[in-house]
C-alpha cells in the first residue's frame, strides 16, 4: 500500500463504506495507538467504527469482537495504511476448536475422562505411579464390576492395562497417582490441546489480528461496519411563540463493551440494503465421484445401411452445427472489475440555524442524510445519551381536521387538533414523535414521518372538543345521453354522490378548518371548484369556523354511468317501456315503437303456432284413447265400427293441423327475420 492512488482509493472507500452501514463496537481492543476516533451509526441498525492513530515498524492490532459480528467485520473490514506492502488479517475459523483438538495426538473435545483419554492413546507408552512406578504400553482400558449397591447396581471401576518387557499389567485408574507421556511429541500436543481450549474459552469473542508490516512511523486507519442499536430522534414543537420553534434531539446507545473517548460521531437516516452473509463459517461444497477411466471391453455394434452421400452443403452445414456446440461450451470472459473513486467527498458545506443549543452539522450522502455532532462525544459502555440535533424556527399553523370517513361511519365527531408544518430548517427530518407545547403547556403527542425539506406535513396532537360535526348523503342520476347503434341501446347517465358536512364551533376563537373528504374511484369533483389539496385518498377543504358559529360544506362528485341494452333481446314490455320512456328523446321513441309493432307481430306468431300444436297434442291424445277402446271392443262389433269412424276422422284433423303448424312456423320465422333485419340496421344518434 506504498502506492499513492492506491492509497487515495483505499481512503474514498473508507468513506463509502462510513455513511452506508453502521454498528455498536464490540470489544474494540486494539493498541493504545489506533484508538476509536470516528463512530457513524445509521438508522438501518449498523454502524461504522474507525479506528485511527500513529504506528511505527511492524504493527499488529488485535481486534475482539461478538460472534454474532464477525460476518459482518469480515464484509466491510477497510484498512488505509500507506507504509505497509503486504497487510493481512488472521482469525481462527468457526470450526477451529473441533478440527484442532481432534488433529492432535492427545483429543480433549467433548471434555473426555481419563479413560478416555488413555483409551484414545492406545500403542503409547506411558509413566504411571500407583503408588511404584510402573512403564508400559497402552493396551486398553476397560470397565470392571465390583459389589453390589443398596439400590441394586453394581460398583465400576475403570482398569488400565499396559504392557512391557514383564508382560501384561493392569491398574486401577482411580488409583494412580501421576501419569506422564515418554513420547514428547504426545506431551507437545496435549499442552497445545489445552491452549487452544483456552484461548476458545470465551465462545462469544472472536479475534481478528490485523498484521501491518512497515517500516518508519506513519498514520493508519481501520474501519470495519458491525450491528449496532438504531439511533432515534424525539421532537419538542412550541406553538406558543409568535414565530414557532422545532427542537430534535437524537437519542444513541452505546451498546457496546468499549467505551466511546471523544469521537467524531454521526447519525445517518436513510434506507440502504444492508444483510449479513455467512463469511465467517468454513464452507465446503460437495463434488461428484467419477468412475475411473479405465479401458474396459468393448460392446458390440450393428450398423444400418446407408443411402447415397450427402452434397457438399448439407456436409458443411453439419461442420456449421458442430462448430457451434463446441463454441458454446466456452467459458465467458471475466467481467471488468469496479473502480473505486479515488476522492473523499467534500467536508461539511451545508450550515445549519441555531437556537440556544448547538446543534449537528448536517450535509447529504446521495439518498442519505448526515448529522455530524459538532463536538467530541464520549460515552460509556452500556449507556445512552440524547443529543442536540436541531433548533430551528420553522412555519406553523394551527388547523382543525374533519375527517369525512369517520363523520361517516355515524353520529357526532370532533375533529383533530392540528398544526400544518413546513419543514424549513434546512435539512431532512427523521421519522419520530413530537412533544407539542401551546400556551406555555403540554399540548399533547404527535407522530411524524420522515419529511424532506420544503415538504408540508400535517401533524395532530389532540380532538378539537369545542368543535362538533356530522354528514348527510346523497344521490342521484341524470340522464345525458341516448343512443341506437345497430339495435342496441345505449344510455349514458352521470352519478351525482353529494355530502353535506355541517360544523358547529361551541367556543369563542374562530378556527380554521381542513375537511378531508373521502375520493371516490373514477369520479370528478363538481363542487367545490377548487380544493385546498389532494391526496391518494382524500381531498382537503379549507373553511374558516368562526368563534359560536356553524358552516355546511357541500362536496359533490360526479361518476359517468353507461347503460347498454341489446334491443332484438328485449320482451315487449321491455320495449313499450323504452318507447313511452320520458328519458329517451322522442326520435329514438319513436324507432322503438315501430320495433314493438315487429314484436308484437313476433309474439302473436308464438301465440298462433303454441296453440295450433297444443290442439294437435289433443287430437293426437284423443286418437290413442279410442285406439285402446277399439281393441278392447273388436272391429267387428258395432261399438267398434264407431270407433273406426272416429279414427279416420281425427287422422284427417290431425293432418290437417300439421299443415297448419308448418304454415305458422314459416310465419314466425318470416316476423322474425323482419324484426331482426330492422333493429341490426337501426342507428339513431
Amino acid at each position: 500500500m506504498r502506492n499513492a492512488t492506491h492509497a487515495s482509493c483505499a481512503r474514498a472507500f473508507v468513506f463509502f463504506v462510513a455513511y452506508g452501514l453502521l454498528a455498536s463496537a464490540g470489544t474494540a481492543s486494539a493498541a493504545d495507538e489506533l484508538p476509536v476516533r470516528r463512530i457513524a451509526l445509521f438508522s438501518s441498525g449498523v454502524g461504522y467504527f474507525e479506528h485511527s492513530g500513529t504506528i511505527a515498524g511492524d504493527y499488529r492490532a488485535l481486534l475482539p469482537f461478538s460472534a454474532a459480528a464477525v460476518n459482518d467485520v469480515l464484509k466491510s473490514l477497510i484498512i488505509n495504511d500507506p507504509g505497509t506492502a503486504n497487510p493481512s488479517v488472521t482469525y481462527a475459523s468457526d470450526d477451529t476448536l473441533a478440527k484442532t483438538l481432534k488433529s492432535l495426538a492427545v483429543d480433549l473435545s467433548g471434555n473426555p475422562g481419563l479413560p478416555d483419554i488413555l483409551l484414545g492413546l492406545r500403542g503409547s507408552e506411558v509413566r504411571v505411579s500407583v503408588p511404584d512406578e510402573v512403564v508400559g504400553r497402552i493396551v486398553g482400558v476397560e470397565t470392571r464390576f465390583g459389589a453390589e449397591r443398596p439400590d441394586g447396581t453394581m460398583t465400576q471401576s475403570a482398569y488400565l492395562t499396559l504392557f512391557n518387557a514383564s508382560g501384561l499389567r493392569s491398574v486401577n485408574v482411580a488409583e494412580i497417582a501421576s501419569l506422564t507421556f515418554t513420547d514428547p511429541a504426545i506431551s507437545r500436543d496435549f499442552t497445545r490441546a489445552l491452549d487452544v481450549l483456552l484461548a476458545e474459552r470465551g465462545q462469544e469473542t472472536r479475534t481478528l489480528s490485523v498484521n501491518l508490516p512497515g517500516t518508519g512511523s506513519r498514520k493508519a486507519t481501520l474501519g470495519y461496519v458491525i450491528p449496532a442499536p438504531v439511533w432515534k430522534v424525539s421532537y419538542r414543537l412550541d406553538l406558543s411563540a409568535k414565530t414557532p420553534l422545532l427542537q430534535g434531539w437524537a437519542i444513541v446507545d452505546n451498546a457496546g463493551d468499549m467505551d466511546w473517548e471523544n469521537v467524531e460521531l454521526t447519525l445517518v437516516t436513510g434506507r440502504p440494503v444492508s444483510f449479513i452473509q455467512n463469511l465467517y463459517p468454513p464452507l465446503h461444497l460437495s463434488r461428484p465421484v467419477l468412475p475411473l477411466s479405465i479401458a474396459g471391453i468393448a460392446g458390440a455394434e450393428t450398423y444400418d445401411s446407408g443411402f447415397g452421400g450427402a452434397d457438399e452443403e448439407e456436409a458443411y452445414a453439419a461442420e456449421e452445427s458442430l462448430a457451434y456446440e463446441f463454441k458454446a461450451r466456452e467459458a465467458p470472459a471475466p467481467a471488468a472489475r469496479m473502480a473505486l473513486r479515488d476522492e473523499m467527498p467534500a467536508k461539511d458545506k451545508a450550515s445549519l440555524a441555531q437556537g440556544d443549543v448547538e446543534t449537528a452539522a448536517v450535509r447529504s450522502a446521495g439518498d442519505q442524510f448526515l448529522f455530524t455532532v459538532k463536538k467530541p462525544v464520549s460515552l460509556s459502555r452500556q449507556n445512552g445519551a440524547m443529543i442536540p440535533l436541531v433548533e430551528s424556527s420553522v412555519a406553523a399553523e394551527r388547523v382543525s381536521v374533519f375527517s369525512g370517513k369517520k363523520a361517516f361511519s355515524g353520529g357526532m365527531v370532533h375533529p383533530m387538533l392540528c398544526a400544518v408544518l413546513e419543514n424549513t430548517t434546512g435539512m431532512k427530518l427523521p421519522a419520530g414523535p413530537i412533544t407539542v407545547f401551546e400556551d406555555a403547556s403540554y399540548a399533547g403527542d404527535a407522530l411524524i414521518e420522515f419529511f424532506p425539506e420544503r415538504d408540508k406535513r400535517i401533524i395532530a396532537y389532540g380532538e378539537d372538543l369545542s368543535v362538533t360535526g356530522s354528514v348527510t348523503a346523497t344521490s342521484a342520476q341524470d340522464t345525458v345521453g341516448v343512443s341506437v347503434a345497430r339495435g342496441v341501446l345505449t344510455i349514458r347517465r352521470t352519478l351525482t354522490n353529494r355530502r353535506d358536512y355541517t360544523l358547529k364551533n361551541a367556543s369563542a376563537r374562530e378556527r380554521k378548518l381542513l375537511v378531508e373528504h373521502p375520493i371516490t374511484q373514477g369520479a370528478t369533483l363538481a363542487a367545490p371548484s377548487k380544493f385546498e389539496e389532494k391526496t391518494d385518498a382524500v381531498y382537503r377543504f379549507a373553511a374558516k369556523l368562526p368563534g359560536a358559529g356553524e358552516i355546511t360544506l357541500s362536496v359533490r362528485e360526479q361518476t359517468p354511468v353507461s347503460e347498454t341494452i341489446l334491443l332484438a333481446q328485449q320482451g315487449l314490455d321491455a320495449l313499450v317501456y323504452y318507447s313511452t320512456s320520458g328519458e329517451i328523446p322522442g326520435k329514438v321513441r319513436s324507432a322503438i315503437e315501430k320495433a314493438v309493432g315487429f314484436r308484437r307481430a313476433v309474439d302473436a306468431r308464438q301465440i298462433e303456432l303454441a296453440r295450433l300444436d297444443e290442439r294437435r297434442k289433443d287430437r293426437m291424445a284423443e286418437q290413442d284413447r279410442i285406439r285402446k277402446n277399439l281393441e278392447a271392443a273388436g272391429n267387428e262389433t258395432q261399438q267398434g265400427k264407431e270407433y273406426l269412424r272416429k279414427m279416420g276422422a281425427l287422422d284427417a284433423e290431425i293432418e290437417n293441423l300439421v299443415g297448419q303448424i308448418d304454415g305458422a312456423r314459416k310465419a314466425l320465422a318470416d316476423a322474425k327475420d323482419e324484426l331482426s333485419r330492422y333493429l341490426s340496421g337501426l342507428t339513431v344518434e
